[in-house]
């Protein structure tokens, strides 16, 4: 039953940022009625057939909608600030001027609130919002439509190279509190950016509902990173949804760590000649539920793909991995590859993995791969025999499966950001940081 947050919206929409703008206005009423008719997603649906989200249904969580204001500690945003990158932090969901830093940054890079690009210049967001994913997509994504309080809005000129990576610091201060953010990424033609999305929160039961639309032009290269760390107790969405133009490059590094009950969403449509590198890392314990769907959508001849994720999962933890490469009839020479492993470190822990290949050209290389299971024996056996006790051995070659994909990821301060979080979640009895 969803009808307590309609009744509850009816009460704050006037708060919502845009409510004055005709089309806005209109795109907001047609994704409640979309939430409202179909609620949030359930098990009923192929693509959530693994992933109960009824806890988040049960329960009201509502959003911030007024300004924050300064008494939160700067200490808390301190420790995951990025060094050397440009920071935006979005408190509760709204923008927050006074913790955000960004001295240095060129005047025709635009970053912008969603409140204030839609205060200033409301017919530029009107060409990019809900353009990348539609309300129809799932429930969350039109919930995510109907209630973003704010967000961000980046453009980078043509041409333009940004030195410094732009940290997006998404942070969650208050218990039952409903963050929904909505944010548009605007690369244009041979421009260059690298872009950090750090989600981290309270303790306490919240929900996070973020939408990322994501459209890079020719030429164009974006390399864009995902860290989720959030509260034990915490319900996270995530949709990243992006569209490449002819030879445009995209790269997406996806941390899940955190959170009761995480869903992360991944679809990209590809051009001619375009790439895309996917690559994910998700880390499960207790009785932690992490889900990543990813669609890779070839609609035109000669583009590239490469898709890599892997799961380590521990105690009663149980984590999902949904992959779709689609090849559309006209997607001919398409080279694909997409690949899943995990490793399990209870019995008690659970995969589940689904891979897809839907291709409709002839002349194609497409492949996928899945392996689920435990550490070998024999790769224990070989470092006990050079004079390394079980325990080490096993942390070591955990450490290792995992290190791959933080290894894949090219800035020094986020790196060293997610070895701190690998080693607080397994064990690292004997286990140095500088190994890995």
């Amino acid at each position: 039953m969803t009808s307590h947050y309609i009744a509850e919206y009816e009460k704050t929409a006037d708060l919502l940022p845009g409510q004055s703008i005709a089309w806005l206005k209109a795109l907001r009423a047609d994704a409640l009625t979309h939430f409202s008719e179909n609620g949030f997603p359930s098990l009923r649906e192929e693509e959530w057939r693994y992933t109960n989200v009824s806890a988040i249904e049960k329960k009201l969580f509502l959003p911030q909608l007024t300004a924050q204001t300064a008494e939160t500690d700067d200490a808390f945003f301190n420790d995951y600030r990025l060094e050397g990158a440009l920071t935006v932090v979005l408190i509760n969901g709204r923008y927050s001027k006074q913790h955000s830093s960004l001295e240095g940054l060129d005047e025709d890079i635009s970053v912008l609130s969603m409140t204030d690009a839609l205060a200033q210049n409301p017919d530029l967001i009107e060409q990019y919002l809900s353009k990348a994913v539609s309300i129809e997509e799932h429930s969350f994504v039109a919930f995510n439509a109907a209630w973003f309080s704010d967000g961000l809005f980046i453009h980078i000129p043509a041409k333009k190279v940004v030195d410094k990576p732009i940290q997006l610091l998404h942070v969650v201060t208050q218990g039952d509190c409903l963050s929904t953010i909505r944010n548009i990424l605007v690369v244009d033609e041979m421009a260059e950016v690298n872009v950090i999305e750090t989600f981290v929160g309270v303790d306490n039961a919240y929900l996070t509902a973020s939408v990322t639309e994501v459209f890079v032009a020719q030429n164009a290269c974006l390399t864009l990173h995902k860290m989720q760390i959030e509260g034990d107790k915490a319900y996270h969405f995530g949709g990243t949804y992006v569209k490449q133009a002819r030879n445009a490059r995209f790269n997406h590094h996806n941390f899940a760590f955190g959170g009761l009950l995480a869903r992360n969403d991944m679809h990209t449509d590809l051009d001619t000649a375009s790439e895309c590198d996917l690559n994910g890392l998700y880390l499960g314990i207790k009785r932690q539920h992490i889900d990543n769907h990813t669609r890779i959508n070839h609609l035109k001849p000669h583009a590239i793909s490469r898709e890599l994720y892997k799961g380590v999962l521990n105690q009663r933890s149980r984590g999902v991995f949904q992959g779709m490469v689609y090849v559309a009839e006209d997607a001919q020479k398409t080279d694909s590859a997409m690949n899943n492993r995990n490793l399990l470190l209870s019995n008690d822990a659970e995969a589940d993995t689904k891979p897809q290949l839907e291709i409709y050209a002839d002349d194609v290389k497409c492949a996928h791969g899945v392996t689920v299971g435990q550490l070998e024996e024999k790769s224990i056996f070989y470092l006990q025999a050079r004079c390394i006790d079980e325990e080490t051995a096993r942390n070591m070659l955990t450490f290792a499966f995992a290190n791959e994909m933080v290894d894949k990821v090219k800035l020094d301060g986020l790196r060293e950001k997610l070895l701190e979080q690998l080693l607080k979640r397994f064990p690292q009895v004997s286990v140095d940081k500088a190994w890995l």
